[in-house]
């Protein structure tokens, strides 16, 4: 007797964007990513997204995307060690909804502004942080829906009409898949820190810092994550335990710094060049 499995649909992901233009290369701070969507605005998923991503009460999030206005991250031992979170609505519905972060710098910079000019905060993190975006992307900017061709876009993107709202991001989020090659060459895509910390079984804390400052992190069975920095994104790989004595070896005999001679390592490793060879002859990045 046979049994019938059922096919379990998996409830698929909110589509949040549909228009992305990476800046990520530009200068601090204004090396962003314009996330933007045409299709009406799903306000929960939304809410719910940015609100994990920027650390933010779920309320006080739906509030700014229904409002707009600021978020100023709460005090840590007396010290404020984060800036603000920013929702920029215009009421005459002439510009899209928009969406950032300052710096704790730049927090400081429009907390100044907004005092001496007697203006409201938000204002004065708008001019802060437009200060600071390449020139393309205030050019884009000043355009009605980025400047795009609608002509030339995909169907399903420009029959939403024109961009609801863009936001501009820096964090490595659920919605920006990351890949991480393995040990024996495949390459695991993951979607923010909760689902890279159950792949390699490390603490979300623990994947935060690693993907924020790089480095590398040992891990179960001798293995070793290395995490680089490159244009503001984390590049991650995960070593065997037989490639991390390699490499600990070839740092001690050279004097190489550990994630330089896990590089080396790699090079020499025929699986993993494989791996990084047909990723760049076309496959997903």
């Amino acid at each position: 007797m046979f049994k019938i499995k059922k096919k379990i649909e998996k409830p698929k992901p909110p589509v949040l964007y549909n228009v992305i233009e990476d800046y990520s290369e530009f200068d601090a701070p204004g090396n962003v990513t314009a996330c933007a969507m045409t299709l009406p605005e799903d306000l929960a998923a939304h809410a719910k997204i940015l609100a994990e991503s920027y650390d933010v009460p779920l309320d006080r999030m739906t509030q700014l995307l229904t409002e707009g206005g600021v978020y100023v991250y709460p005090q840590v031992g007396g010290l404020l060690t984060r800036g603000l979170f920013a929702c920029r609505i215009d009421a005459g519905g002439a510009m899209p909804k928009q969406t950032w972060v300052l710096d704790l710098m730049q927090f400081a910079e429009a907390e100044q502004l907004a005092r001496s000019r007697a203006v409201p905060l938000i204002e004065a993190a708008t001019e802060v942080f437009y200060r600071t975006l390449p020139e393309e992307l205030k050019t884009k900017l000043a355009k009605k829906n980025l400047g795009l061709d609608y002509r030339t876009l995909d169907r399903a993107v420009a029959k939403g009409g024109d961009i609801k709202f863009i936001d501009f991001r820096k964090d490595w989020s659920p919605h920006f898949k990351r890949l991480c090659i393995m040990p024996d060459g495949r390459l695991v895509e993951t979607g923010g820190l909760e689902e890279f910390a159950q792949l390699h079984q490390i603490t979300v804390p623990q994947a935060k810092k690693l993907v924020e400052e790089g480095g590398t992190m040992d891990v179960a069975g001798g293995e070793v994550l290395a995490c680089q920095i490159v244009n503001g994104q984390p590049a991650v790989a995960r070593f065997s335990a037989k490639n991390y004595t390699k490499a600990k070896e070839l740092a001690a005999s050279k004097g190489l710094h550990i994630l330089d001679a896990l590089s080396e390592v790699a090079y020499n490793d025929s699986v993993m060049m494989r791996t990084l060879q047909r990723k760049d002859l076309g496959g997903r990045i």
